[in-house]
């Protein structure tokens, strides 16, 4: 099918099903660059990495570039202690903010990038905003982000 369409070049997954995903890798092969394309994709990168996926869009990188950047360096060196230590001190407590509401994932990006004065607006309804007391755990995560970023640069 891939073969068919000499202008297809890639697939960006944004499901996360590594079983679906590892049987298209494994039929199609490496006729595809394939991208990671789920909300908060690092949480799953050590994932995509194994099957062959050794890229994603990273939605964070709006709000911690610095971070994005030491996470995806250190996933392309093999680095696992210091994926394991950014992924228990930064993306789970987000993605356990995220959790909070299915519209989050676009949500907290922007609130995110309005934190750090480069704000792309609120989201559109039917998504919502998080609640000040989100924004604040929000602001608290990228404090510590900062802080590890230095720690891990040092």
């Amino acid at each position: 099918m891939a073969y068919e369409c000499p202008n297809l070049i890639g697939l960006k997954d944004g499901t996360g099903n590594m079983q679906d995903l590892n049987d298209t890798i494994k039929t199609v092969g490496d006729r595809l660059v394939y991208i990671g394309g789920v909300p908060t994709a690092e949480i799953v990168a050590e994932a995509y990495m194994a099957i062959g996926v050794n890229t994603y869009s990273s939605a964070v990188f709006n709000f911690v570039p610095d971070l994005a950047n030491l996470f995806y360096q250190n996933l392309r060196a093999g680095k696992r202690e210091i994926i394991a230590q950014i992924t228990n001190e930064f993306f789970i407590p987000f993605v356990r903010l995220r959790s909070r509401n299915k519209g989050y994932a676009v949500s907290l990006i922007k609130a995110g990038a309005k934190l750090i004065d480069r704000s792309a607006g609120d989201v559109r309804s039917p998504l919502v905003m998080p609640t000040p007391e989100e924004v604040d755990q929000l602001q608290q995560i990228i404090e510590k982000s900062k802080a590890l970023v230095s720690s891990l640069n040092s």
